[in-house]
């Protein structure tokens, strides 16, 4: 397949993004979140340089590209990141959990709406059995969807800008590297949210000096490797294979995030979070084209077996 090995990338950077989820709980507890996540982007922003100054592909931007940075900036980070940070204090992990997982078909949706990419039919089954498979997973370890809240409202707002931005990443990508164009977003975004933590946690930056090794070492782990790798992968993917498929994989951050709580929270596994992997799985290989591709093959290579027969039968 095409695509093969970006969707086997795709895969090990949303198991990378699972295990980080552990790591974010503890991290934001410690100190004033959205202060905390501006120095975790940050890192994230450096490490991508360097990796791209070693590749040879980092350049200054064109004035017209400067836009989409700005756009991306404030799209895919520093309003995601700070409506995730507040989202999560106000309301419930099932909830939230449960608003994230529709990324993918609100990712569908607005391509359609905004770049006319239309998914198949196929892909739609795909994005439809994601959500099942993500309501299956978290619901799983709840009593139910608590009533609808603020924190809510702030999940959703995150979800539809990290919605938004993939369609900027897109256009973005037609004349800057996506991973380039992570590099500079990330930089910018650290400073908004930076400016967003001094106004709403005030003196938090002062923290940094009490924190212990176990924070610094979780604070690299997943600035360097979780944010700035894996935000720079992914972006590059979108660029490649388009938002629609590469926002399918999304659905896999439920299931390595599960994984992770089971690792290193001590959380239990039950027969209904197996429902919701196969859901899952199912969905990805039906929304990132897997299943329509290998049928498309199968439907041809018969139809040339055929033909082949045909003309044997024809000589004979």
């Amino acid at each position: 397949m095409k695509h093969l090995r970006l969707y086997i990338i795709l895969v090990v950077v949303m198991f990378i993004w699972g295990m980080n989820l552990p790591a974010l709980k503890y991290l934001t507890v410690q100190m004033g979140p959205v202060t905390m996540t501006s120095l975790r982007i940050l890192l994230a922003s450096i490490t991508v340089f360097i990796v791209l100054f070693f590749s040879g592909l980092v350049r200054k931007p064109k004035k017209k590209e400067w836009i989409y940075i700005v756009g991306g900036s404030l799209l895919n980070v520093a309003l995601h990141h700070y409506f995730i940070s507040i989202g999560l204090s106000l309301t419930s992990g099932t909830n939230a959990g449960l608003i994230l997982g529709t990324g993918p078909i609100m990712t569908a949706i607005f391509s359609l709406l905004l770049l006319h990419i239309a998914p198949s039919k196929w892909q739609w089954l795909g994005f439809l059995m994601g959500v099942f498979g993500v309501a299956a997973t978290i619901l799983a370890g709840s009593n139910g969807l608590s009533d609808i809240s603020r924190g809510d409202l702030y999940i959703l707002l995150a979800i539809i800008s990290q919605v938004l931005s993939f369609v900027v990443i897109t256009k973005a990508a037609k004349t800057l590297d996506p991973r380039l164009l992570t590099a500079y977003m990330l930089l910018l975004g650290s400073i908004e949210l930076f400016v967003m933590g001094s106004i709403q946690e005030p003196g938090q930056w002062r923290m940094f000096g009490e924190m212990d090794a176990a924070f610094w070492l979780l604070i690299l782990g997943s600035g360097i490797v979780a944010t700035g790798l894996g935000h720079m992968t992914y972006n590059y993917s979108i660029g490649e294979v388009g938002p629609p498929k590469a926002a399918i994989f999304m659905n896999l951050n439920t299931l390595f995030a599960l994984l992770g709580s089971v690792l290193f929270l001590g959380e239990s596994i039950n027969h209904n979070h197996l429902v919701g992997l196969l859901l899952i799985v199912g969905g990805v290989l039906f929304g990132s084209g897997v299943v329509e591709d290998w049928w498309t093959r199968r439907i041809e290579t018969t139809a040339e077996q055929r033909k082949e027969e045909k003309v044997s039968r024809a000589k004979s």
